[in-house]
């Protein structure tokens, strides 16, 4: 995990939150440097931007704001590659008598899902949030994260189901906040080819359709052949806009893929892989093939 400089920027409610996890240096992900805070002192600790008191809060404040709804990255996998960062959102939708003024949200993985004392990766946001009211008593508040594959995804197994937490502030220094909100899905981008050949071919000829199966390895930042997955064949007409599954292989070893099949008419093959909690579905283009 890296923590930018731009976490350390963020002020009022905010504040706290963001010193709650440790700075690091680039490429260390120990556990001293892992830490998550565990109650919502640690988050709002302070009045919250635009709080209607100048000092800070009463922890034996009468009622909580409601998180009605968090949204990560459009409701969307979050994918990553092997190279590019990437720019998400998340917005943290409360409500509140008094108004909700401020939010905050983070990402963490656990070798125990269920305990943040085994937190092995973390993503924090860019800067505070942005509220926008919805009515009296209910705001939407926005905050961005940038994620380095090469820092914050250092390890395969950090792919799969990541926690999300949640907090929100009222206008009179009520706080909730969880670190148990919801879960999001981060992935290693996958990519498929596929070459269907001979082209031109006879008709009742053999028709042989390569390919390969690969993700990306956030340990060694190459993509390597995703092993004994299930990639179906898939054909259509060259009149036809539908395509129907032909046949299911299993990828090798390496993640390659080859079958072959009877040539009948004009038209386009394909692979398609269906995803897995840890990559996401891929689809390649259709290759055509002229049968004379």
């Amino acid at each position: 995990m890296r923590i930018r400089a731009t976490v350390a920027a963020v002020s009022g409610a905010l504040a706290l939150s963001a010193l709650a996890v440790p700075a690091a240096h680039a490429g260390d992900h120990s556990a001293a440097n892992l830490h998550k805070p565990t109650s919502a002192a640690e988050v709002f600790g302070t009045a919250a931007k635009g709080s209607s008191k100048a000092g800070a809060r009463s922890l034996a404040a009468a009622a909580e704001p409601v998180i009605s709804k968090v949204v990560v990255n459009g409701g969307k996998d979050i994918v990553l590659g092997t190279t590019n960062s990437k720019t998400i959102s998340v917005s943290v939708t409360a409500s509140h008598a008094s108004g909700v003024v401020d939010a905050y949200a983070d990402l963490w993985h656990g070798t125990d899902p269920s305990s943040e004392d085994t937190i092995d990766g973390a993503i924090l946001p860019n800067d505070a949030a942005t509220c926008t009211k919805v009515n009296a008593t209910t705001s939407t508040c926005k905050l961005t994260f940038t994620i380095y594959p090469r820092y914050d995804l250092y390890k395969n197994s950090l792919a799969g189901s990541w926690h999300v937490s949640a907090g929100a502030a009222s206008a009179t220094d009520d706080v909730a906040y969880t670190n148990f909100y919801s879960t999001t899905h981060v992935q290693r981008l996958s990519q498929l080819t596929v070459n269907a050949a001979p082209e031109p071919v006879k008709k009742g000829g053999t028709i042989t359709a390569t390919g390969k199966l690969s993700r990306a390895n956030w340990e060694d930042h190459a993509y390597h052949g995703y092993t004994g997955q299930s990639v179906k064949l898939q054909f259509r007409k060259k009149t036809s806009s539908t395509y129907t599954t032909v046949k299911t292989i299993k990828s090798s070893s390496t993640g390659n893929l080859k079958t072959t099949v009877k040539a009948s008419v004009d038209g386009y093959w394909r692979y398609s892989f269906a995803g897995t909690s840890t990559t996401p579905a891929v689809t390649t283009a259709g290759d055509f093939v002229d049968v004379k």
